[in-house]
């Protein structure tokens, strides 16, 4: 298909941090499918420090979907610091 643009995608379903990725790259956007008392961030680092992209707050509503298209050049790593549900769309 012409134009077509494909993510790799992780889902996070605990309180944890997740180093999606380790290296350059876009994140496209990150999806709530259920949500906790717990903010989200996402920083452009192998770790949990670093230049941070985005926090969202905690309890998110479900269904929700935050759209970045934002290159990182270090890596994507997200905490949650709550158990919510979420899947990271990124390439």
């Amino acid at each position: 298909m012409p134009g077509y643009v494909s993510f790799n995608y992780t889902n996070i379903t605990t309180a944890t941090t997740t180093t999606v990725d380790s290296g350059p790259g876009v994140l496209h956007g990150l999806s709530i499918n259920t949500t906790a008392a717990g903010a989200i961030t996402i920083y452009d680092s192998l770790t949990a420090t670093g230049t941070k992209i985005a926090t969202i707050a905690a309890s998110p509503a479900i269904g929700s979907y935050f759209e970045y298209d934002v290159s990182y050049s270090t890596g994507l790593t997200i905490v949650t610091a709550g158990a919510s549900d979420i899947t990271v769309a990124w390439r």
